[in-house]
Formats: structure tokens, sequence, C-alpha cells
């Protein structure tokens, strides 16, 4: 009897874990970590790309070292920084975003320093390179809007009742996300 007892109450609480939407919020979880790997694929592309624009740059351009040398350590700095999809706090968003912001500022100098050099803007290897990150700028807001996205249904899931029970229970913590760096609705400004 104790036996049926305790299976009936196994099968009772899974079911009531089920109810208390356990299983969606793992599949929620599991989201959020895939859309934060394709985050991470996109910024990688755009890593990529980043040497062979600046070689590009520097055979058709003679302009000051400094441009290119902000792009180089600012690409060191941003694929140095890893964020493990498990522990997606606020603060370890935010680190990564500082970094991919530090890359993007000096992709924008480096994109206006180029306008002032018409051999560079004429070569179809540059042309192409510059094609090429724009639509991986683009591919990064995509990537970026679906992790946020996705962060936003896993949060409301596990702070609504009463899926918030099973949520402490269990461990699911809010998620950061993804926000608009300060001055970033101002363009670069590049002096000589």
């Amino acid at each position: 009897m104790k036996k049926l007892f305790s299976a009936i109450l196994v099968i009772v609480a899974a079911m009531s874990l089920s109810s208390c939407s356990y299983n969606s919020m793992v599949q929620m979880d599991e989201n959020v970590k895939a859309k934060w790997g394709t985050v991470q694929t996109q910024y990688q592309r755009r890593s990529d790309l980043i040497p062979n624009l600046v070689e590009a740059v520097k055979g058709a351009a003679n302009f000051e070292k400094s441009t290119l040398t902000d792009v180089i350590n600012a690409r060191a700095k941003a694929t140095s920084i890893q964020v493990d999809p498990s522990k997606l706090t606020p603060e370890s968003i935010k680190a990564y975003q500082a970094a991919q912001g530090q890359l993007s500022s000096a992709l924008g100098r480096l994109m206006v320093v180029s306008e002032n050099y018409p051999n560079l803007k004429t070569n179809e290897n540059f042309l192409g390179l510059q094609a090429q990150l724009e639509g991986t700028e683009n591919r990064i807001t995509v990537a970026r809007d679906d992790f946020n996205q996705a962060v936003q249904e896993f949060n409301t899931k596990i702070r609504s009742f009463p899926a918030n029970i099973t949520a402490k229970m269990f461990s699911f913590t809010e998620k950061g996300y993804f926000q608009a760096e300060a001055g970033s609705d101002k363009a670069p400004k590049v002096k000589f």
C-alpha cells in the first residue's frame, strides 16, 4: 500500500510541476541560450571580418594609425569577453555589450575616416567587406532583438504566479537584456 501511495504521490507531484510550468520554463531557458548563441555567432562573424577590413583600409589609405589601432584593440577586447549561456545575468550581458560597443564605436570611426579616401571608396575589396560588415551589423541587431524577446518571455514566465513558485524551487533566475548603450544616439566624431 505504501508503494502505491508513493507512486501516486510521485505522479501527482510530476503533474503539478508540469502544471506549474516547469517544462515550459526549461524550454524557455533553452530558447534563451539558443538565442544567446546566435548573438555570439553574429558578433564572431563581425570579429572575423575586421582583420580583412583593416588590411583593405591599410592597403588603400594612408591615414593616422590610431584609428586602425583602436579597431584592432577593440576587437581583441571584444573577443576576450565570453559569457556562459547558463549565467546570463544583467552584469555579464552589460560587460559583453560594453566590449562590443567599443568595437562598434571604433568601426564607426573607421568608416567615417574612410569616406575621405576616394581610392578606398572605389576599391572592390573594401566595398565588399563594407557590405558584409553592414549585413553583419543588421544580423546582430536582429539576433539581439530575438534574444531580448526570448528573455522577456522567460522573465515574464518565471515571475508569474504560480510559475514563480516552481521557478524558485528549481533556481530559475531572471536573465539580462541587451540595452541601448549610453551615447548610442550620437554619431561618432572624427577629428583630423
